[in-house]
């Protein structure tokens, strides 16, 4: 079995769970997951299994769809509904005001990281010297925010919102710099995330269902390599060129192709019908060639 598996992840639960989790239903040892996703979230976890392993890197920089809820009037050490509340506020704000404060972070904006987070600080994870009750200074990060929408706002209290964004953005960092910009200060009470690049929530399975398929069943829920890859422009090379392709050596391409290709851009690769993996268009002395990242047959 190689390929993708769209899992829903139940809140509760952290993503490396999943992963032994289906390491066991599976019975595959070669299962890693393609970012994590917090675990008091729920939603899209795609997991690479065998071969898919091998395309991870691929997967990492999809964008991402998120339904969040956050609660105004107080922050807390986590910035999410699982923290010590450390800040309170008593400010009353109007919808003019909430939605004023939400378009000034669509597009490019900066985030410092939460504390509570798995990024390394000398070799030590930012949680674990927050479990210490250590703070350290974290560079900010650039980070794009694609689409944010209101969808409900409840007695001026609490938003539920959509979003799209980058990866790298932190979910509960948006909702306590909203809070921050309408001095009310806020937290993340909810998320759940609905897509990953073109993995949707629609397609999603649980770990419960998977463990009570077939075997032959199993096969069927795995999202083939090149499907999975599906974000990444293509390239039907001719039969002749198959050999080459598998043992990976640069084809001179010319300029005879059908239409222009970025270079040095992932691409997915075919021959004489088949996926062979990923590849890449570049020019050396003005020459047009094709070189195999990873041949996956």
């Amino acid at each position: 079995m190689n390929g993708v598996v769209n899992i829903f992840k139940p809140r509760g639960i952290t993503s490396h769970d999943v992963v032994k989790k289906m390491r066991k239903v599976l019975g595959i040892k070669k299962i890693g997951h393609t970012g994590t996703l917090d675990p008091n979230a729920s939603g899209v976890l795609p997991l690479c299994i065998g071969k898919g392993t091998r395309i991870s890197e691929y997967l990492l920089d999809l964008d991402k769809d998120y339904i969040g809820e956050l609660t105004l009037g107080m922050a807390t050490d986590t910035q999410d509904m699982e923290g010590k509340v450390i800040s309170y506020s008593n400010k009353e704000v109007n919808e003019s005001d909430i939605y004023s404060a939400f378009n000034r972070f669509i597009g490019e904006i900066y985030q410092v990281p939460p504390m509570y987070s798995a990024i390394k600080h000398e070799g030590k994870k930012l949680y674990e010297l927050a479990r210490e009750g250590k703070e350290v200074e974290r560079p900010s990060r650039k980070v794009k925010i694609y689409d944010l929408k209101i969808h409900q706002i409840i007695g001026n209290k609490k938003v539920i919102f959509y979003v799209r964004c980058s990866r790298g953005t932190y979910i509960r960092t948006l909702c306590n710099d909203i809070g921050e910009i309408l001095g009310t200060y806020g937290y993340m009470s909810y998320l759940i995330r609905v897509r990953v690049g073109n993995f949707d929530i629609k397609d999603s399975y649980s770990i419960e269902y998977i463990e009570n398929l077939s075997k032959g069943d199993l096969k069927e829920i795995i999202c083939p390599l090149d499907k999975s890859l599906i974000h990444l422009d293509s390239i039907d090379m001719e039969n002749k060129f198959y050999g080459n392709l598998v043992n990976g050596n640069i084809i001179p391409l010319g300029w005879e192709m059908e239409r222009p290709y970025q270079l040095n851009k992932p691409m997915r690769v075919y021959c004489k019908g088949k996926f062979i993996g990923i590849g890449r268009i570049f020019k050396i002395d003005n020459k047009v060639n094709l070189k195999m990242d990873k041949v996956l047959i």
